[in-house]
């Protein structure tokens, strides 16, 4: 099924396997926005959801800020933002309910503000207040776009030096990493070659669990939406070492037959007892959980690593709708629900 091109481009129609093989794209883009007026810095707070925070949470594991920076996914805003509050309202759509919400809490306590959206509500405040914007291209499903607001966050936070200068060309000199790998999980690639597809067949039928140490922890939480929003697929995500305190006693009783794949996201940037913990937990449920699916992350640095496991991810999640006989891009019941809420 995932070899028959004609197939796949019935039930992809919106072509979202081109979005995805193309995402290097939107690490090239530049905004040039002037934020000359934004002042002395004490703390960072992103409110956003869904793949509006992910890219914040990324930022969060690469390439980290120099400043405390929290992310909000709520109405509120925490008690102790101020004038010093870099506060930045981040939404694809611009007319997300809680983000609106936390920018006027922002607003009351008289943080700093920034705005990154592709319109709606949140740009037309942007432009009445003259908050600096970090204006994205449209036409995009919100989780389609993570890597333009990643882009958008990490060249802010450059411009304020609030991430190491370094950084700037080793997120360069991923873009031709992921950009190469890609062509190797593209559709004409056939599944006896391609990791995507082979990943995306072992998953189908079950509810996938993505496990991952700190470093990919966002890249997991992306595969896990991109999955439920993608293949329309329960799945779940947690993070070593939080795992073993909890989780990990979770999976040692009923059969092992459970309707459960689990993928294992491996970095060898991975702290040394993390990768231990891996191994030693894999050992002692053998014949519990099912043996889960390794993945040995490729790149030679901390973000090559995370941008190969999240495009790699995206490709699964869109092979897997098309295994589930499911068009990958509509997101019909998240409209409803937001039409409901309104």
């Amino acid at each position: 099924m995932l070899d028959d091109l004609k197939y796949i481009h019935q039930k992809d129609a919106q072509d979202a396997l081109g979005v995805v093989e193309k995402q290097y794209q939107q690490l090239e883009a530049v905004f040039g926005v002037d934020t000359s007026s934004i002042g002395e810095i004490s703390n960072v707070v992103l409110a956003g959801m869904g793949g509006s925070a992910l890219a914040a949470g990324i930022i969060k594991s690469w390439p980290k800020l120099i400043a405390p920076f929290e992310i909000v996914r709520d109405y509120a805003v925490p008690e102790y933002v101020n004038r010093q509050t870099l506060f930045v309202a981040s939404s694809y759509s611009g007319n997300t309910e809680e983000t609106l919400a936390a920018i006027e809490a922002a607003e009351e306590k008289k943080a700093q503000i920034i705005v990154v959206c592709a319109g709606g509500k949140l740009a037309e405040i942007a432009k009445s207040k003259q908050y600096p914007l970090f204006l994205l291209p449209q036409n995009y499903q919100p989780r389609m776009a993570v890597l333009l607001n990643f882009k958008a966050l990490f060249e802010l936070f450059s411009g304020l030096d609030l991430i190491d200068a370094s950084k700037v060309s080793e997120l360069n000199s991923a873009i031709q990493h992921i950009k190469n790998s890609a062509l190797s999980w593209r559709a004409d690639t056939p599944t006896k070659e391609n990791i995507a597809k082979q990943i995306a067949l072992d998953l189908v039928g079950k509810s996938p669990v993505i496990y991952s140490g700190p470093l990919l922890a966002p890249v997991g939480y992306k595969w896990k939406i991109n999955i439920n929003e993608n293949a329309k697929n329960v799945a779940w995500c947690n993070q070593y070492p939080e795992f073993n305190h909890n989780e990990f006693l979770g999976w040692s009783s009923h059969p092992v037959d459970k309707p459960y794949a689990v993928v294992n996201l491996r970095s060898s940037f991975d702290n040394a007892q993390i990768q231990k913990r891996f191994d030693i937990s894999k050992k002692l449920l053998g014949g519990r959980m099912p043996d889960p699916l390794e993945v040995e992350v490729q790149g030679s640095s901390e973000i090559e690593q995370m941008l190969h496991a999240l495009v790699l991810g995206d490709f699964v999640s869109v092979y897997l709708a098309i295994l589930n006989g499911l068009n990958p891009t509509p997101v019909e019941l998240i409209e409803k629900l937001k039409t409901e809420l309104a």
